[in-house]
């Protein structure tokens, strides 16, 4: 089978506020909308109707709601990668390259606003990795996608380190079990975000992160949402190890000598599951570089990946379907421009077959 991918509208993310959507890693859908993942901020941005605002995912970290290398940030970033639609909210994953990217995040929409939780995943994170043969520093999990009662949970390889694109299933009710259960609270010791007045007695018991106004001085800060409240939790992830399982890896062919490498996932109605791809001259899981291409590519148990090329070299971390045709599909990609001053991009996209 053939297949061949088409740009039909690109357009870049902006705030309502003027600012830009950076560093777009993952897109999944919410309520009215596409809930469109920053990895290097606090907050999300949620794509309705009526235009783009930001979502709290998470609580300020030392004071600061954005992170990057020019501040001396990058090492606090949460690094959520991938977004699931799953009952009730979206899941948000972290990426596991770093201690500080062993999180996950579970939102839901409330009357007037968003709840979130956040939780402490690490040893969840070494458990994947160990089923996966890799060295812990090793682990950078981009994409994610729900097949039947399992997560599928993609590895994003590294042709330079010598590790291939894998994905592991996890048992998606055990899993959000975790999420839910009642751990002892971690202590929120971070400041203030910019702008943030410090809680009351109740609220910091909750880790509540209540709507704030920005200071107009701070180019971190941005508007929560109405209502937009959180809480982090540690301590065990409480997931068996029976859990994890159904290790795959793939070969997607390479660019100009470096491996496509799967950086999201969506399934598709007859079982298969669609990838997007980049081939990103990098040394680790951390640093970025240039992206000489992209692909899209359908895999199907027992059968080599089907891969389709896209036009530009755009780096796609973000897959949604937005329709299923007779002949393929239409689908919301998003782009990270790795340049926090540049907005992310939103591709129309039309796959057919």
């Amino acid at each position: 089978m053939g297949m061949r991918v088409e740009i039909e509208h690109a357009t870049g993310l902006w705030f309502d506020d003027g600012l830009p959507v950076r560093a777009a890693s993952a897109v999944a859908r919410f309520g009215d909308g596409w809930l469109i993942v920053q990895d290097d901020a606090t907050h999300a941005a949620w794509q309705c109707p009526g235009g783009i605002r930001p979502v709290r995912v998470l609580p300020a970290v030392g004071g600061h709601e954005t992170f990057g290398s020019a501040e001396g940030t990058k090492h606090l970033k949460p690094d959520f990668e991938a977004a699931c639609e799953v009952p009730g909210g979206v899941l948000l994953l972290g990426s596991g390259s770093s201690p500080a990217r062993m999180r996950a995040c579970l939102l839901r929409p409330t009357t007037g606003g968003t709840a979130f939780t956040v939780t402490d995943l690490t040893d969840f994170y070494h458990a994947v990795a160990a089923a996966l043969g890799l060295a812990v520093d090793l682990l950078n999990l981009e994409g994610a996608c729900v097949t039947g009662d399992r997560l599928r949970w993609f590895q994003r390889g590294n042709s330079a380190a010598g590790v291939p694109s894998a994905s592991v299933d996890v048992d998606l009710s055990a899993l959000l079990a975790a999420l839910n259960a009642p751990h002892p609270e971690t202590p929120d010791t971070a400041a203030p975000g910019p702008g943030a007045q410090e809680p009351d007695a109740h609220e910091q018991d909750a880790h509540e992160q209540d709507a704030h106004e920005p200071d107009p001085q701070e180019p971190d800060a941005q508007e929560p949402g109405p209502q937009d409240t959180g809480a982090q939790k540690g301590g065990g992830h409480g997931i068996p190890a029976a859990a994890i399982g159904g290790v795959r890896r793939y070969d997607l062919g390479t660019v100009a000598g470096v491996a496509l490498a799967i950086t999201d996932a969506v399934p598709l109605p007859d079982g298969s599951v669609l990838v997007s791809a980049a081939a990103e001259d990098t040394p680790n899981a951390i640093d970025d570089g240039p992206v000489v291409g992209a692909a899209v590519a359908l895999l199907r148990d027992g059968a080599p990946a089907v891969v389709a090329a896209l036009p530009r070299p755009d780096k796609v971390e973000g897959l949604a379907v937005r329709a299923v045709h007779d002949d393929g599909v239409s689908l919301l990609a998003v782009v990270d421009a790795d340049d926090p001053a540049v907005p992310s991009s939103a591709l129309d996209l039309r796959l057919r077959w």
